[in-house]
């Protein structure tokens, strides 16, 4: 995310995708470093084409930069606001940030993921021309 100010003094935010609003249950799936199998419950909260912020419900606390898989629960997936590859399945994710620490559990609130997925292109793709050879030099 990018904030700039404009001349007025009022900032403006330029994001590469629309961010959307969303309380759709999911599930996270990871293997700790001891390789078992872990599991959480979480609300997607707030969902872009690249990224996502689940709120955990349940669960063990995930390191910074941990790879997990996203799904949306079975019955959510057709939901309008989750971009399309959570609609189709699981997402390959990278857990990026880290909410506040929780008094009562004192785990993480919630954890914003990156979407491992290939970004859609905008646009008409134009003609990629290829490289010329490089001049051969003769001694």
């Amino acid at each position: 995310m990018i904030r700039l100010a404009d001349a007025h003094g009022t900032r403006q935010e330029q994001r590469a995708a629309e961010r959307r609003r969303t309380s759709v249950p999911g599930r996270l799936v990871w293997k700790d470093a001891r390789r078992a199998t872990r599991f959480a419950s979480v609300l997607i909260r707030d969902a872009s084409e690249q990224g996502v912020f689940v709120e955990c419900l349940s669960g063990t606390a995930i390191p910074l930069y941990r790879l997990v898989h996203l799904q949306a629960e079975r019955g959510a997936r057709g939901h309008e606001e989750l971009p399309e590859p959570l609609r189709q399945g699981r997402v390959l994710s990278a857990v990026y940030r880290i909410g506040p620490l929780t008094s009562s559990t004192g785990l993480p609130q919630g954890y914003a993921l990156r979407l491992l997925v290939e970004p859609r292109r905008r646009g008409a793709t134009r003609a990629i021309r290829p490289a010329p050879a490089p001049a051969e030099v003769y001694a």
